[in-house]
């Protein structure tokens, strides 16, 4: 079966951008099973965040600037693959990679929005049609998704610093506000595997715009400010990768000890165990 037959039996595909009525009714219930908040519910309070969010947003930029001048790759907001060998493993692996994301993460209710995963999250306008299909999640495996998925998982592997891996999902129509990543230890890639071609899908990283292409890799700093357009009818699919940017001392130390206690979290213990039990939820619904 082509990629183009299966995109269009893919529940998720067709209905990425509905409106909720025309949804499917079965959709796992995660607000019950997590206690995340329904939609609809105010966003987190400031002093109800967990502490080392509220922490960190005061301290991350003395972090990052001590990280920066430690780096051993460029500190620019767009970075060139070449300094990065290992993404051309991604790059000839792409096709099974985008078969793996059709086939499993487009399914159903397969991926959750990022809100449900992790509802610190709501404050980003739209958020609800940003899906996602974890691998890992800051450094842990989700070992069912990587079953499900052996070309990517084998791909993925051969990362170093692997952080996180997932299939991120973009409906057609979606902006998503400029907003930042947590640390500058991190280093973000992206392969394309489904880029629309019927309008402009593009992401501004502070003062430079980018597109995808299916197939590529495109690697940034989400410390800096950035935002995504999907100006199209159609669904953009990357599988991203948060990695452990090299670092010299003094900035390594910095970098390993704030990673350290946000893996350590409840921000990030709650949201593996929401991936957990979605997982869960949607395997009982035969998705």
């Amino acid at each position: 079966m082509t990629v183009e037959a299966e995109l269009k039996q893919s529940s998720l595909w067709r209905d990425l951008g509905e409106p909720t009525a025309r949804r499917s009714a079965r959709k796992p219930d995660l607000t019950i099973i997590s206690g995340a908040p329904k939609p609809g519910a105010p966003m987190v309070a400031e002093s109800n965040r967990p502490l080392i969010i509220r922490v960190g947003k005061h301290l991350r930029g003395v972090f990052d600037r001590m990280i920066a001048t430690s780096s051993l790759v460029s500190n620019d907001p767009v970075l060139d693959v070449r300094d990065f060998a290992w993404t051309a493993g991604l790059r000839e692996s792409w096709t099974a990679i985008r078969d793996e994301a059709v086939q499993v993460a487009l399914q159903g209710e397969a991926s959750p929005s990022l809100a449900t995963i992790s509802p610190d999250h709501r404050s980003i306008a739209e958020i609800d049609k940003w899906r996602s299909f974890f691998l890992y999640g800051y450094g842990y495996p989700i070992e069912e998704s990587l079953a499900r998925c052996p070309h990517t998982a084998a791909a993925v592997a051969r990362i170093p610093g692997l952080n996180s891996a997932f299939f991120s999902i973009l409906a057609p129509g979606t902006h998503i506000p400029e907003h930042r990543g947590v640390t500058k230890g991190l280093i973000t890639c992206h392969l394309g595997l489904i880029v629309p071609r019927d309008g402009d899908v593009r992401m501004r990283v502070h003062d430079r715009t980018v597109r995808w292409a299916e197939g590529e890799t495109l690697v940034f700093d989400d410390t800096y400010q950035h935002e995504v357009w999907n100006d199209t009818s159609g669904t953009r699919v990357v599988l991203l990768i948060q990695f452990e940017r090299p670092l010299r001392n003094p900035g390594k130390w910095i970098a390993d000890l704030f990673l350290g206690i946000v893996r350590r979290s409840a921000f990030v213990q709650d949201a593996v165990r929401n991936i957990g039990s979605w997982n869960a939820a949607v395997k009982q619904l035969d998705v």
